[in-house]
């Protein structure tokens, strides 16, 4: 059993001055695997003074330097693979594929934001003005379960691309995973103050990471409600603010969409990451004509979905993180039956042949109205509702009939056609006849899907504020 009972702050591990033990759970087995002590609000105050005290001597390196920094951090994560690989495994319950990549993106995603630095340019003209780029200052960036080491780094990395220095929070749920990133980083050797990584609750370190005065930016991953809660309490000091939240994401499947194909990438997209994903495509829409075709194609494909062991190289679907999140997905499965949908995949309780763990039987409804709530709240578990639609319009009509507006996904024949249809959804990204993510577009949501964007440039100017300087010669 892992006792971890270390926070990182300027440069150093030290004990949290919060006294609170937190239990780890392997949520493949549902037994306890380690524990973790929590900070509280008092250790998230000095995190901030730390991060404070170094940003004037860092807001003043160079792009060289910065760069530097950011290809040792990402040596010294990469070292860490197999270590963080096994921590998702276990502590995440991620199956083996999707273990194995989300261990490599988190020291990826370092080398992406030194590419991006490598060709931005801080300062440019604009009249008779030179407008510079300035960075924030302190940036709190509040990180979720289902990809931690993945947003530690993520979004550290922008920062400190950005010269801005850092304190994050990540989530208790992740402690082995934070442990891990937090002793590379550690060992890539930065100035002390830069980063410091304090696991608490939200509702006391992000509570007052969110509110207090000297932090200038906030960057938060997670649920659409704790957004809003973010984001109010930052509003008392204007804070610059990204949100990323929740999704609904429809994958509109046109009628000329050769089902062989598609049918397998619907199903991926719906059940990645176990289906704990604010981009997974939930809402599949299928012309009401091919709609039986659809369906039939749907059940061969979830049969061949495993869903169990996360070391099963066999297995697609893993664990819900944790027992409540178990219960919700069960609870939206009910709602599902008891609203009229049709369930043709899946159902409430475990897999067969699984007796412990947080396993759901990965689900799909059909007859499904949009305005269901298993069509328009986020479910966060291997559940999807197939919407049949009349013609093109009332497609794009459907898919944009909704509170988000993260990702959709568009499936066509014709590349030309399934564009044009792209331009007209509102979502942050569409993807055509494809599954690719591409590091240096940006990413966020319309609606109540986010605010602002991360990756790439508009990402690093996140944590920018232009400051125009004009002369006369």
């Amino acid at each position: 059993m892992q006792i971890i009972d270390k926070i990182y702050i300027d440069g150093a591990f030290v004990t949290p001055h919060g006294d609170e033990l937190f239990n780890l759970f392997n949520p493949a087995t549902e037994q306890v695997i380690g524990q973790a002590r929590l900070a509280d609000a008092q250790d998230a105050r000095d995190a901030i003074a730390a991060a404070k005290r170094a940003f004037p001597a860092f807001s003043r390196t160079g792009k060289r330097e910065r760069i530097d920094m950011l290809r040792r951090m990402h040596e010294a994560v990469a070292a860490k693979e197999d270590d963080l690989y096994e921590a998702i495994t276990e502590e995440y319950g991620a199956p083996v594929s999707r273990g194995r990549w989300m261990a490599q993106h988190a020291s990826n995603v370092l080398l992406e934001a030194a590419k991006v630095l490598q060709d931005y340019a801080f300062t440019r003209r604009a009249g008779i003005a030179e407008v510079v780029m300035q960075p924030l200052g302190v940036a709190g960036l509040i990180t979720p379960w289902n990809s931690n080491a993945g947003f530690i780094c993520g979004k550290l990395a922008t920062a400190l691309a950005a010269g801005c220095t850092a304190v994050i929070k990540p989530s208790e749920m992740s402690a082995i995973q934070t442990r891990i990133v937090t002793e590379a980083l550690h060992e890539a050797g930065l100035p002390p103050g830069l980063f410091n990584i304090v696991t608490g609750r939200g509702e006391t370190v992000g509570a007052q990471i969110s509110s207090h005065p000297d932090v200038a930016k906030l960057s938060f991953t997670g649920s659409t409600s704790v957004g809003k809660t973010i984001l109010r309490a930052g509003a008392e000091t204007l804070k610059r603010v990204t949100l990323e939240l929740g999704g609904k994401s429809p994958v509109l499947v046109l009628d000329d969409a050769n089902f062989d194909e598609v049918v397998p990438l619907a199903i991926q997209a719906g059940f990645m990451n176990s289906g704990q994903a604010c981009i997974a495509g939930t809402r599949i829409l299928v012309p009401q004509q091919r709609l039986a075709e659809f369906e039939a194609r749907v059940q061969q494909e979830v049969a061949r979905t495993q869903a169990g062991d996360p070391r099963d190289p066999r297995t697609t679907v893993g664990p819900m993180v944790s027992q409540k999140q178990w219960e919700r997905v069960q609870r939206y499965i009910r709602i599902g039956i008891d609203s009229g949908a049709r369930l043709i995949a899946g159902g409430e309780g475990r897999p067969d042949g699984i007796d412990a763990g947080w396993f759901v039987r990965p689900t799909v409804f059909s007859d499904v109205a949009n305005e269901m709530a298993i069509a328009r709240e986020e479910i966060f578990g291997p559940v999807l509702s197939i919407i049949a639609y009349r013609d093109t319009e009332d497609a794009v009509a459907i898919a944009n009939d909704t509170n988000y507006g993260l990702q959709a996904y568009v499936f066509s024949a014709d590349d030309q056609r399934a564009r044009e249809l792209a331009r007209r959804i509102e979502a942050g990204r569409v993807l055509v006849n494809t599954l690719a993510h591409e590091p240096a577009a940006p990413f966020g949501g319309f609606k109540q899907s986010g605010i602002g964007r991360e990756y790439g440039t508009f990402g690093l100017e996140a944590f920018l504020e232009p400051k125009a300087v004009l002369t006369v010669s």
